[in-house]
């Protein structure tokens, strides 16, 4: 018999959130599927090896590989969601979230439906939704690619210097579209439209609604507007060489990397 690997991914600075992750690693013993912990996060293994009854754990990286995995079960907020899809994204494992925290816009469960959703996923009595991801080039004023990654939520390009805006080119399918001074820009998928972009301002975009949102960020301008375009198309920022100082990129609030004068990001769906 095949055994059932199931990634346990849990914000581990929360006693509630520990309780919880116990709780569904005794209904996967139970079920005689074998819990998993991300391995390169030791707060949540010794938590959890300190609370009674929980045993020997097996660890991604260690005992598991990420293909092995058959589901991630996150039990948090949008922050440790968007954690266990960076750490099985090398793998096909779905990511089913648990509302532990304030903010859960990312989740379909809440805690108090636990035992529900363990009997559920015992039972493999779930569907899986397919969500748009993006990738995200960094390119230097030369057309060098000097930095590659991804995205859920949304990729943001932002100003290093407070005291300043920077200044950008804003391009979709390699035509100009504006040029104007702000405090950054924000390209987002559907999943990321109730994140950064509905703070900043942008449309809410319903998540089988395949689009990509482009919002500024405190523009100076007068028609620098949200914008929704088509998932095929491809979205460049330009960030002018006299922009006083470096930008940074940031992808999901979770990987960055400095923008110098001349960069351009170009962002398309993954």
């Amino acid at each position: 018999m095949t055994t059932r690997d199931i990634l346990v991914v849990a914000h581990a600075q929360r006693d509630d959130t520990i309780a919880a992750a116990a709780r569904v690693i005794a209904a996967l013993r139970a079920a005689d599927a074998r819990p998993v912990l991300p391995g390169d996060d030791p707060a949540l293994i010794d938590a959890l090896r300190k609370r009674e009854g929980v045993g020997e754990l097996a660890l991604l990286g260690t005992d598991v590989t990420v293909d092995q995995i058959e589901l991630a079960i996150v039990l948090g907020g949008d922050g440790t969601i968007l954690r266990a899809a960076e750490i099985v994204r090398g793998g096909s494992a779905p990511v089913l979230g648990i509302n532990m925290g304030h903010v859960g816009f990312l989740a379909e469960i809440e805690a108090d439906d636990i035992d529900d959703a363990m009997r559920r996923v015992i039972d493999r009595d779930y569907a899986v939704e397919e969500r748009m991801t993006l990738s995200v080039r960094i390119k230097d004023h030369d057309g060098r690619v000097i930095y590659e990654t991804w995205a859920l939520n949304e990729a943001t390009v932002e100003k290093a210097s407070r005291e300043r805006m920077m200044e950008v080119v804003i391009e979709i399918d390699h035509r100009p579209l504006s040029t104007f001074g702000c405090d950054g820009m924000v390209v987002a998928t559907p999943t990321g439209s109730t994140a950064y972009n509905f703070s900043a301002g942008g449309p809410v975009i319903w998540p089988t609604v395949e689009a990509i949102a482009v919002v500024p960020l405190s523009a100076h301008a007068l028609f620098a507007r949200p914008l929704v375009v088509g998932p095929e198309a491809s979205v460049a920022i330009e960030v002018l060489a006299r922009t006083y100082g470096t930008g940074i990129l940031w992808c999901d609030g979770r990987r960055s990397h400095d923008l110098p004068p001349g960069a351009r990001v170009v962002v398309r769906r993954s």
